[in-house]
């Protein structure tokens, strides 16, 4: 599985999200989902998704938390942050969704549209006390619950294709096609020749018709 960007910057960027959810609800007084919206609409999550040094390792979650404000054009003063002592639900949600973004490669607005921040940080009890692939796995599990439908189907049904049309326009066999959609058959371990010939037919990339399942 490819991750997000180099591991070497997982740790600061998990306590860099961490930090910036925590101040944002305790010193900025934001609703947790409201201030997520903010961080996916201003363009730092798309920098912090591919790995930006200048975000995920260049700056405190303070300075991340007033830079969104200032690219989401939202007037704030600047007030001395208040530190807690013990990591807030807030803090882990953060730094617990940096990892599973880190580890799945998934955009955080693909993430949170299937499972929502705040479902997320209802996971701090009792997953904060466990090993975070736990964390992950649960994810993974609520995601897939709420988008039953493959990545095959979507690309297949956008580019408005029956099984049989895709099947007659990419030469992969109308069985194999079913068998993938229905997840009778693992994509992730579909042959190379299969996953190109599809991928041409529904003009994206092989990636994208992948299942990541964190």
């Amino acid at each position: 599985m490819t991750c997000a960007y180099d591991k070497v910057y997982l740790d600061k960027a998990r306590t860099v999200l961490g930090r910036m959810l925590d101040f944002a609800v305790y010193d900025l007084k934001y609703d947790l989902a409201e201030f997520f919206d903010l961080f996916l609409t201003s363009g730092a999550a798309a920098r912090f998704e591919r790995g930006d040094y200048t975000v995920i390792t260049g700056m405190s979650g303070v300075e991340l938390a007033y830079t969104i404000l200032t690219l989401a054009g939202v007037p704030t003063d600047h007030i001395k942050p208040q530190y807690s002592v013990d990591r807030s639900e807030e803090f882990w949600t953060g730094w617990a969704l940096a990892y599973y973004q880190w580890e799945t490669a998934l955009r955080f607005a693909d993430i949170v549209r299937y499972v929502p921040i705040k479902t997320v940080a209802s996971l701090y009890d009792p997953y904060h006390e466990m090993d975070i692939r736990q964390f992950c796995d649960r994810m993974s599990e609520l995601r897939h619950a709420a988008k039953p439908e493959t990545n095959l189907k979507l690309f297949r049904q956008n580019a408005g294709l029956s099984q049989r049309e895709l099947a007659d326009q990419s030469g992969v066999p109308l069985r194999t096609i079913q068998q993938y959609e229905q997840r009778q058959k693992n994509i992730n371990k579909a042959q190379a020749e299969y996953l190109v010939m599809l991928s041409r037919a529904l003009c994206c990339g092989v990636e994208d018709l992948m299942e990541k399942i964190g």
